[in-house]
C-alpha cells in the first residue's frame, strides 16, 4: 500500500491487536476474580445451564435433609418414650404375677401400684410429641400416613407411620385401671380378671416391643438416607466445580502474560 497521510494501516493493525489483547485480558481477570471459567451464560450457555440446574438440585437436597432430620427427631422422641413404657410394662408383669395370688391389703397395694404404672404408660405415650407429631397417638380422618421427604422427586418419601389409627401401644389392656370392689374377697369375675393380667401384660410387651423394633429400623433407615444425601450433595458440588471452576494457576500466569502483551501493544500503537 502506498504511503498516505490519510490512512495509517500499521496503526489500524496495532489497534486491532490491542483490542483483542484487552478483551482476552478482561476475560482472564474475570476468571481470576470469580474463580470460575463459566460465571455467566455468555461464557458458555450450555455449561451454565447444566451448572445452574445442579446447584438448584443441591439447594433442594438441603430441604430434604431438614425433612429427614425432623423425621429422625420424631422417631427418637417416640423411642425415648418407648423405653419408659417398656420399663413400666416389665414392672407391671411382676405385679400381675403377685396380684394373681394376693388378697387383702397386699392385693390392694399391688393393684394401686399396677394402676399407677398404667397411668404412667398413658402419660408417656401422650407426651411422645415432636413438632406436633406423635407416632403413638396421632390419627387423621383419612388415616393418612405420616411421612418425610427423602428426595426431590414427587414420590420420594418415607413413611414413619402407615395410614392406620392410633398405635397398639395406646390400646393395650394394661393401660386401663383395674378395679376390685372387695380386696379381701374378690368376686369370681374380678378374680378371673386379676389372674388374666399376666397374659395381658405379656401380650402388651410383645406388641409394643415389636412396634419399637419397627421404629428403630426406621431410625436407622433415615440415618442411612441422610448419609447418602450428604454424599450426593458432595458429588454434585464436585461435578459442578469440574464444569465451571477455573485453573487459577494457569489463569494467573495468563494474566501476567496478557498484561505484558497489552503494554507492548500500547507501545506498538504509539510507534505506528
Amino acid at each position: 500500500m502506498a504511503n498516505s497521510i490519510n490512512t495509517n494501516a500499521g496503526a489500524l493493525i496495532a489497534l486491532q491487536n490491542l483490542n483483542n489483547t484487552s478483551r482476552d485480558l478482561s476475560i482472564t481477570q474475570n476468571r481470576v476474580n470469580t474463580g470460575q471459567k463459566v460465571s455467566s451464560a455468555k461464557d458458555n450457555g450450555a455449561i451454565f445451564a447444566i451448572a445452574t440446574n445442579q446447584r438448584a438440585e443441591m439447594g433442594a437436597l438441603d430441604a430434604v435433609k431438614n425433612s429427614m432430620q425432623r423425621g429422625q427427631s420424631i422417631v427418637d422422641v417416640a423411642l425415648a418414650a418407648g423405653e419408659t413404657v417398656v420399663k413400666a410394662l416389665e414392672e407391671q408383669k411382676s405385679l400381675a404375677v403377685a396380684i394373681s395370688n394376693a388378697t387383702g391389703d397386699a392385693l390392694k397395694a399391688y393393684v394401686t401400684d399396677y394402676n399407677a404404672l398404667g397411668a404412667e404408660i398413658t402419660k408417656a405415650l401422650a407426651g411422645a410429641t415432636f413438632d406436633g407429631v406423635n407416632l403413638f397417638t396421632d390419627t387423621t380422618a383419612a388415616n393418612a400416613p405420616i411421612s418425610v421427604k427423602t428426595g426431590t422427586g414427587s414420590t420420594d418419601s418415607f413413611n414413619l407411620k402407615g395410614g392406620t389409627a392410633a398405635s397398639t401401644a395406646t390400646t393395650v389392656a394394661t393401660s386401663t385401671a383395674v378395679t376390685v370392689a372387695d380386696y379381701a374377697a374378690p368376686t369370681a369375675g374380678e378374680k378371673t380378671t386379676l389372674t388374666g393380667l399376666t397374659a395381658a401384660v405379656d401380650g402388651a410387651i410383645k406388641a409394643f416391643t415389636a412396634e419399637l423394633g419397627s421404629l428403630g429400623t426406621k431410625s436407622k433407615s433415615l440415618e442411612r438416607s441422610l448419609t447418602f444425601t450428604s454424599k450426593m450433595q458432595d458429588a454434585l458440588e464436585v461435578g459442578v466445580g469440574n464444569l465451571v471452576d477455573a485453573d487459577l494457576a494457569k489463569e494467573s500466569a495468563r494474566l501476567t502474560a496478557l498484561q505484558t502483551k497489552q503494554q507492548l501493544g500500547v507501545q506498538a500503537l504509539s510507534i505506528a
